[in-house]
């Protein structure tokens, strides 16, 4: 990605975070704790139902294995190890709608 794109997105997420009064460490904390629930959650249901695969079963789980649901369905899939890429490789920025537009460039209007 080239650097204008970059910070034309940067510029649109900060504008977004302080419209809506999130700080970086509320980011920062909502991604450590998704990243830890990963490790220990093992299912998860469509509505965020979730069991780490010990103890007993949950009635929700339950319920769609007697409705004949497979309980691999809600089984997430491992963590794969990060491969190393370039960031951004991959991605096609060209039909960013933000670049060019005062937001982008940090312009309040």
């Amino acid at each position: 990605m080239d650097e204008r794109k970059r910070d034309s997105m940067i510029a649109y997420l900060r504008h977004r975070m302080d419209e809506f009064g999130i700080r970086p460490e509320d980011l920062a904390s909502a991604i450590a704790r998704e990243q830890s629930e990963q490790t220990t959650v093992r299912y998860r249901s469509a509505t965020g139902n979730t069991w780490s695969g010990e103890g007993e079963m949950p009635q929700w789980l339950m319920q769609a294995r007697s409705a004949g649901q497979s309980i691999e369905h809600f089984e997430l899939s491992p963590k794969v190890a990060p491969t190393t890429r370039s960031p951004g490789a991959g991605v096609d920025w060209r039909d960013d709608p933000f670049a060019g537009t005062p937001l982008a460039r940090g312009q309040r209007q």
